[in-house]
């Protein structure tokens, strides 16, 4: 997510999975502030480590979350999809241990083609819209 979209995405969204370096951290935590508003945010780690993929990088984790949480933004978890075309199982258990090691508990992790694997993995909050609405143009 942009920074310069934080204000909407406060205005609009009860959480966010995508959270992953300070200057979205700031502008969020200024969005929630000046709106009363404070949607749930998940940290969003590459667990990949894929140059095309957001997200922080797994050893920049521990920095960003004591930004998140310098300025009290609601953590609900982390976030990592894993690359395509591979099991999936793997980086799922590594984003349940990196949780687990940082005292979180949510996990927003599996989409439609995994989202199995993902709850059996710890999943709270899965990501399964083109089950639901089909597949994109």
């Amino acid at each position: 997510m942009q920074s310069n979209k934080a204000e909407d995405a406060v205005a609009l969204f009860d959480a966010i999975h995508s959270v992953d370096r300070p200057s979205l951290i700031t502008a969020l935590a200024r969005a929630m502030e000046r709106q009363s508003r404070r949607p749930t945010c998940f940290l969003q780690v590459n667990i990949g480590d894929e140059a095309q993929k957001g997200g922080c990088a797994i050893d920049e984790l521990p920095a960003v979350l004591e930004a998140a949480r310098a300025v009290d933004l609601p953590i609900g978890g982390l976030m990592a999809v894993p690359p395509a075309d591979t099991e999936a199982a793997p980086y799922f258990a590594l984003l349940a241990k990196l949780a687990r090691d940082h005292d979180l508990d949510g996990l927003s992790m599996g989409m439609s083609g995994d989202y199995e694997t993902a709850v059996m993995l710890g999943a709270t909050h899965v990501r399964i819209g083109s089950a639901l609405f089909g597949a994109r143009a």
